[in-house]
């Protein structure tokens, strides 16, 4: 005869949990998470700041010798180029200076005394600095005009602007100007520039003129004049 199957045991049924004890369970997680949040936090506060970076030094840029030759060569440069503008600059304005001295010095009237048409010496020293010009411009052609005062006949002041003008044109032609190149011409008394009476005017009516005709839009200063 077999004997009785033995009973297993039965574990006996899990003890439902008390209600006091998941009210403490739920206070321990929360105390655990504040103390949890408090030492992060006092960590954090702990924890120095990093140190700031330092100010870099400043630095001095390598010397280039060879641009620093290179900007004063290009200044010299710029400076000699300057410098040639201002002297052609200067050359001009003088050449323009000895020309209008020059064209001046042409058509400067030359006098004489009471009744006379003879070069006097004032005179002749204006015409002989009016030769280098004729010299150097051979297509240059004039006009020599006489004038006389205001006392006398008409007609004879007349004949005496005429020698007046023919002795001025008669000095060019003795020293090599061509005849055809000198025009002459008179106004005897018709044309005065001092109306007053009196010497110092009368003189300065007789005199002869000068007018360039032709030629003389573009002068050539005399040889040594340039």
């Amino acid at each position: 005869m077999m004997p009785p199957p033995e009973h297993s045991p039965v574990a006996p049924p899990p003890l439902a949990p008390h209600p006091g004890d998941r009210t403490l369970h739920v206070a321990f997680n929360r105390r655990t998470a504040l103390l949890a949040l408090i030492a992060a936090t006092t960590v954090g506060a702990c924890r120095k700041k990093p140190a700031a970076a330092p100010t870099p030094e400043p630095t001095t840029p390598a010397v280039n010798e060879d641009s620093i030759r290179a900007a004063q060569a290009e200044r010299d440069r710029l400076a000699r180029e300057q410098a040639e503008r201002d002297r052609l600059a200067r050359e001009a304005a003088d050449r323009d200076a000895r020309i209008a001295a020059a064209r001046a010095s042409l058509v400067a009237p030359v006098y004489f005394d009471y009744d006379q048409a003879d070069i006097r010496d004032d005179a002749r020293t204006a015409l002989e600095g009016k030769l280098p010009i004729l010299t150097a411009n051979a297509n240059l052609r004039i006009r020599v005009a006489g004038h006389t005062d205001q006392r006398g006949a008409d007609e004879y002041n007349i004949a005496l602007g005429q020698r007046r003008a023919a002795a001025v044109k008669r000095f060019f032609t003795e020293r090599g100007v061509d005849g055809t190149r000198v025009d002459i011409v008179t106004f005897g008394e018709e044309r005065p520039t001092c109306t007053e009476e009196g010497e110092s005017c009368y003189s300065q009516n007789r005199r002869a003129e000068f007018e360039v005709v032709s030629g003389g839009e573009s002068l050539t200063l005399p040889s040594g004049g340039q």
